[in-house]
């Protein structure tokens, strides 16, 4: 059973770089059938996807994110993780990673959220 964890720190200070880790176990972030992605939703607000890696380290991200955000993969973990840099308090949401069957295109496996808060 694919199962996806996530951990991070819940506080980051303004100005800091955000960084949130999914481990995924029961399958590998390298099969090229999925890709591996993280969405967010902000206290009030819908889902935001911030960006996707697939399974050749490839990656794409949202154009309003793009330049503040990276995601990276260590496949020795099975592991991928989210940064975001420059973070203000506009950047508190929930972080969610997912996985995404390529061929359709839907997300089937969600981690269980973190909640980061950005606040000195």
């Amino acid at each position: 059973q694919v199962q996806l964890q996530q951990s991070g720190p819940g506080l980051v200070k303004p100005s800091q770089t955000l960084s949130v880790t999914c481990t995924v176990s029961g399958g590998s972030i390298t099969t090229s059938y999925y890709a591996w992605s993280w969405i967010r939703q902000p206290p009030g607000k819908g889902l935001e996807w911030m960006g996707v890696i697939f399974y050749d380290d490839s990656t794409y991200y949202n154009p309003s994110l793009k330049s503040r955000t990276s995601i990276s993969r260590d496949t020795s973990k099975n592991q991928f993780s989210l940064h975001l840099n420059s973070v203000t308090p506009e950047d508190t949401a929930v972080y969610y990673c997912a996985r995404i069957f390529v061929a359709d295109t839907m997300y089937d496996y969600w981690g269980q959220g973190t909640q980061v808060t950005v606040s000195a």
